[in-house]
């Protein structure tokens, strides 16, 4: 996978749009080089934490910025796709949980091309971050492998046309990818940075019929694996404190996640979104469902970091929905980013870090 960071990161410094390489885009494959773990990242000056600084987590846009040498700020995209679950394929009306509204920017429509979704992207967030440089589309509106392979060419290809974008950041689901897609997203990943999202919410296969997600794990596992195989960086999510798991269930799978060959992780923590099937389910049976309170979660999310390998990057560690669309118990009106900087405090606090137990599992087992 190291090889494939570096062609990426000289991929992010030609633009993503084929311009010349220059001496910039050759120290960054160099630092590419130099990730945790290689030959190169061990020195008398290493920091206290494998992944390169001394946050007690890795995350991943600290991985971004030391990979590819500068801020790489996401602009949302709704291609149009749909969803085996939601089409009649496998299903009708998709996972219980899901209503894209609540979490799709006001740019976003399918019925503006691509282009101008990310042109207004751009100007959306030119207020908020004024340094940001080059961008990743994300293809985030339901799953966007879902279409004949011309298709999700001619719309990826769209995306990268466009001035800035360095890379592709794909959300989808393990049961939308196929030997075609990946081979072809493989050789996309050779001239561009690529990040395949495949969304899994939950390791239990009772929670996954559950939310009528039409798949099982092991349909997770084999995609990792066939991604994985062609070198294609990947990253996955979860839900906590869902209806159908315990709260160990929810901490064995870090362990489970981490057996993965998963680049990333989103964890969000369980929500009531309006217009979904869990907002009915809640309505008619509100005692099933335990909700996190918001010191409860930040202790709990911790647990679950320090169970997490140390070598995957966290991208989130809760979700975070407009009031308007919330039709359950929440966090209040605390943004993502205040609960990250209280989950880093209350790490400080407890003298603890991601890998923290993971680590000692693997040597315990090693002993055994």
């Amino acid at each position: 996978m190291t090889e494939k960071i570096e062609r990426q990161a000289l991929a992010v410094s030609r633009g993503g749009n084929g311009e010349a390489a220059t001496g910039a885009g050759t120290r960054l494959a160099r630092k590419a080089a130099e990730m945790p773990g290689s030959d190169k990242a061990d020195s008398p000056d290493q920091p206290l934490f494998p992944w390169g600084n001394k946050r007690r987590f890795n995350a991943y846009s600290d991985f971004l910025r030391r990979h590819y040498g500068t801020r790489l700020q996401k602009l949302s995209v709704n291609a149009g796709f749909s969803c085996p679950n939601r089409d009649g394929r496998k299903g009708w009306g998709g996972c219980v949980f899901c209503n894209n509204s609540a979490f799709n920017p006001s740019y976003c429509e399918p019925s503006k091309p691509i282009r101008v979704q990310l042109e207004e992207g751009k100007a959306f967030h030119a207020w908020r971050y004024r340094k940001s440089v080059k961008y990743i589309a994300y293809f985030q509106a339901y799953s966007n492998t879902y279409a004949p392979l011309e298709v999700l060419k001619a719309r990826y290809e769209e995306a990268l046309s466009v001035p800035g974008v360095a890379g592709l950041a794909i959300g989808t689901r393990p049961d939308c990818v196929n030997e075609e897609i990946l081979d072809y997203l493989a050789r996309l990943s050779e001239r561009c940075l690529l990040h395949l999202e495949m969304g899994i919410e939950s390791c239990y296969d009772k929670s996954l019929r559950w939310m009528k997600r039409g798949h099982g794990f092991e349909c997770a596992r084999k995609a990792f694996a066939s991604a994985s195989e062609r070198g294609i960086p990947t990253g996955t999510h979860l839900i906590l404190g869902l209806p159908s798991q315990s709260r160990e269930e929810d901490l064995e799978q870090a362990e489970m996640v981490s057996s993965l060959p998963v680049q990333s992780l989103k964890l969000h923590q369980l929500q009531i979104i309006k217009g979904t099937a869990l907002e009915r389910d809640y309505a008619s049976d509100p005692d099933r469902f335990r909700f996190f309170s918001l010191e409860e979660y930040i202790d709990f999310v911790i647990d679950f970091t320090e169970r997490l390998s140390p070598s995957i990057c966290i991208e989130r560690f809760s979700g975070e929905a407009p009031p308007r669309f919330q039709a359950g118990p929440t966090f209040g009106m605390i943004r993502a980013d205040m609960v990250l900087q209280r989950i880093e405090k209350r790490m400080e606090e407890r003298d603890t870090w991601q890998g923290k137990l993971a680590q000692q599992s693997a040597a315990d087992s090693s002993h055994g």
